[in-house]
């Protein structure tokens, strides 16, 4: 990790305290964002409701597509997710910052996307991918055209919410306001010249596996990652698959294959084990239930996977009793 890194890291949680962070309003929070982001590279306001920041660093680019709620909510010094993921390689990250929930549905962002194509900024990069999740990883797969021979990686993204294309998603009613059928739209059309388009979603929510199906091609990697429903994004961090997959992504090495086997992690990930433990319980498996209870329960204090492990030997006891 370079010197100038750690102080940008150092820098963001000078002088602030945790709590002063998680107290702090929006607005100087992004203050003071801005001031570490002209440090790193730049920090551009683009329009009202969003904002660019380029980490200048290395010949492989990361881009993300953020929002400030997440970046507040989630990370613990309440910085952009692409600075921690490409913190350890010395990679450039250009982090879009939504400052609302806008799908990233703005003038002043295509703006900003046409001027980088005119000043050829992509082709500064040796590889570049970009990155999203839900509503960010719409805008990773539609804005993904201005680079060629691009990367993609997207979590439960959205192909579109144009009423016309996507009446089976009710999930987001304000969103379904704004025009998806102008510049840098219907998202499966813009990665069609992608190197390759990894979409990770829980096939159990109806509605991010439709939306993953409108995306095809043989370029086109759809991953299954059942029992995480809507805290994927999380997951995949918290597991430290993310950061693998894009190290994979930069390297040309990520498969379909590849993905599923860094997945296999979860079975150490108490959160996804807790979810597939109630799945089967509410499924009336109380052998499916045993086993599951009796591997987690070796390896590791867990006093509500024993629970469960007495209640299936007691079920399965009571059902060979009345059989």
């Amino acid at each position: 990790m370079s010197t100038e890194v750690c102080v940008m890291q150092d820098d963001l949680s000078a002088g602030n305290s945790k709590a002063d962070r998680v107290g702090m309003p929006d607005d100087a929070w992004l203050s003071q964002l801005e001031e570490i982001g002209d440090e790193r590279g730049y920090f551009e306001p683009l329009g009202a409701e969003h904002s660019a920041i380029l980490t200048d660093e290395g010949r492989t680019l990361l881009v993300t597509f953020e929002t400030v709620r997440d970046v507040r909510d989630t990370s613990p010094l309440q910085e952009p997710l692409g600075w921690s993921l490409v913190r350890q390689n010395g990679w450039s990250n250009l982090c879009i910052l939504a400052h609302t929930d806008s799908w990233f549905r703005d003038r002043a962002v295509y703006g900003y996307f046409d001027r980088l194509i005119e000043d050829g900024f992509f082709e500064e990069f040796d590889k570049v991918i970009f990155y999203g999740a839900g509503m960010c990883g719409y805008a990773a797969a539609a804005f993904s055209v201005v680079a060629p021979e691009v990367m993609v990686i997207a979590v439960q993204p959205q192909a579109t919410l144009d009423p016309s294309r996507a009446e089976f998603d009710r999930r987001f009613p304000k969103a379904r306001r704004r025009d998806f059928t102008n510049r840098y739209h219907y998202a499966p059309e813009m990665v069609e010249m992608a190197r390759g388009v990894f979409l990770f979603f829980d096939p159990a929510i109806t509605e991010d596996t439709v939306h993953a199906a409108m995306f095809t091609g043989a370029h086109i990697h759809p991953i299954h990652c059942r029992h995480f429903g809507s805290t994927l994004p999380q997951a995949l961090f918290d597991m430290g698959v993310l950061q693998d997959l894009i190290e994979h992504a930069a390297q040309d090495t990520i498969t379909s294959v590849g993905c599923y086997h860094a997945l296999r992690v979860r079975r150490l990930y108490r959160p996804y084990l807790r979810r597939l433990l109630a799945s089967v319980e509410a499924r009336g498996k109380p052998l499916l239930v045993k086993w599951l209870a009796a591997f987690v329960s070796s390896g590791q204090h867990a006093p509500r996977f024993q629970q469960a492990l007495e209640r299936a030997e007691q079920a399965l006891a009571e059902g060979s009793l009345t059989s």
